[in-house]
């Protein structure tokens, strides 16, 4: 009998075209074959203030799984290091 898949977990991303890092976890999350938010906040302050609001950070990535702060690029590639980032998107 098939097992039924996971359900998607709801990946957001705020950032912009330029940061390395933002383009680092998309290409992260991608390579996982996962679907996300990417939410650019450049020039647009409402998108910038809601990313403030949600995370109390300026600087990007800032990165949600399931409504849950991930953080940035480095604590989403020390959860992948440690095995943590898999089991939080149920693969």
């Amino acid at each position: 009998m098939p097992t039924a898949k996971a359900p998607q977990p709801k990946v957001v991303i705020y950032g912009n075209d330029v940061c390395a890092y933002c383009a680092a976890a998309r290409m992260l999350f991608t390579k996982k074959g996962l679907l996300f938010d990417d939410i650019i906040i450049s020039g647009d302050d409402e998108r910038s203030e809601e990313m403030l609001r949600l995370s109390g950070s300026q600087s990007v990535p800032q990165i949600f799984i399931n409504d849950r702060l991930i953080g940035g690029f480095d604590e989403l590639c020390a959860l992948d290091k440690g095995g943590d980032l898999d089991r939080l998107i149920g693969q």
